[in-house]
């Protein structure tokens, strides 16, 4: 059965101090208010990763996650991170692929299945993100866009392997502009590549994906998404800065 999951992307964001009152806040909302079985992921700035550790240790269901790490496992490679870096901190999940990522650091699928497979190879949870533009929504065929993406990065893995990983679409169009995909094209993408997953692994493998909508999901248009039935949770930008709405979208996963 897989898992449901509400993971933060905190960006480039907070302060130290800011993210120390954040932490807390979220997890003791957490503790207090949400039941059931879902996942919280808290990706922060990496530099906050040992510190918060001690925080969320607190609540057994949140964990945290890095935003990035390099392909290589050493080197020169001045200001990067590297998987065995993350691995030895304890941070049990990796976002690779994010839309900013690839926009502004150029990084392609090529380049991301090797970060998957390094973050595989060192004990992390990829949270693979793929997802089209406007444009390509608008003119093409964006659901054999999005399939592409996972084919290229991700189809060279082992089944094993391929189940560590949790999937984030995320329409590019819709990230921090207000725009959010309808429950239905959320759901219609959702299942479009749950059945492609299912063509090269399997259907129980394709089943037990989990994959999480992102695109400006908020606590207005989250029990919406998440009532779909391929949608298994959210990768929240913006609304994981605050607390208070934070947790109310966790909870519309409940």
């Amino acid at each position: 059965m897989r898992k449901k999951i509400v993971a933060g992307n905190w960006k480039m964001n907070k302060t130290l101090e800011e993210a120390l009152i954040l932490t807390s806040e979220v997890v003791n909302m957490v503790r207090d208010e949400v039941r059931g079985d879902v996942e919280v992921i808290l990706c922060t700035p990496y530099i906050y990763l040992p510190v918060l550790q001690k925080y969320v240790e607190e609540v057994d269901r949140i964990s945290l996650g890095a935003q990035n790490c390099h392909q290589k496992a050493s080197g020169a490679y001045t200001g990067e991170i590297s998987a065995p870096m993350l691995a030895a901190l304890g941070t049990p999940y990796v976002l690779v692929g994010h839309s900013e990522r690839r926009q502004y650091f150029g990084e392609t699928d090529e380049l991301l299945a090797e970060k998957v497979k390094i973050a595989l190879a060192n004990g992390l949870k990829p949270i693979f993100c793929c997802g089209e533009l406007l444009e390509q929504r608008q003119n093409e065929d964006f659901i054999a866009i999005v399939k592409a993406q996972i084919t290229a990065a991700l189809f060279d893995l082992s089944a094993e392997d391929f189940g560590k990983v949790v999937i984030a679409y995320e329409p590019v169009w819709a990230i921090g502009t207000g725009l959010t995909a309808t429950s239905q094209q959320a759901q219609d993408m959702h299942a479009a590549l749950r059945e492609h997953i299912a063509s090269q692994y399997g259907a129980q493998v394709a089943d037990d994906t989990t994959i999480l909508y992102g695109g400006s999901c908020n606590e207005k248009n989250a029990a919406e998404l998440f009532a779909c039935p391929d949608v298994d949770g959210g990768l929240i930008g913006g609304a994981s800065l605050k607390s208070r709405e934070f947790t109310n979208i966790i909870k519309a996963r409940m």
